[in-house]
């Protein structure tokens, strides 16, 4: 709300000051708005494609953890076997 208030402040804080700035709120930001948007949507496609990536190769990194832990755990298993059948 600082914003608000040093704007309103530069404005001289009048009655008549405030109504035009709501006045050219209201008139610029059906303009404003769509092209700010615009501009923002390379940005989040960006921002998702990179979320994407890391979750695949996240996912990657736990199923390849995941199968060492398997053969270590068969290994373990041979090992037991063979050493309790000697």
């Amino acid at each position: 709300m600082a914003l608000w208030e040093n704007i309103v402040e530069g404005l001289g804080g009048s009655l008549v000051s405030n109504l035009l700035l709501g006045a050219a709120v209201v008139v610029l930001a059906p303009i404003v708005v769509p092209a700010v948007l615009v501009g923002m949507r390379p940005v989040a496609r960006t921002l998702i494609k990179g979320g994407v990536l890391v979750y695949d190769k996240t996912r990657e990194m736990v199923a390849e953890a995941g199968e060492q832990v398997s053969d270590l755990g068969a290994e373990a298993r041979a090992d037991s076997t063979a050493s309790s059948a000697t």
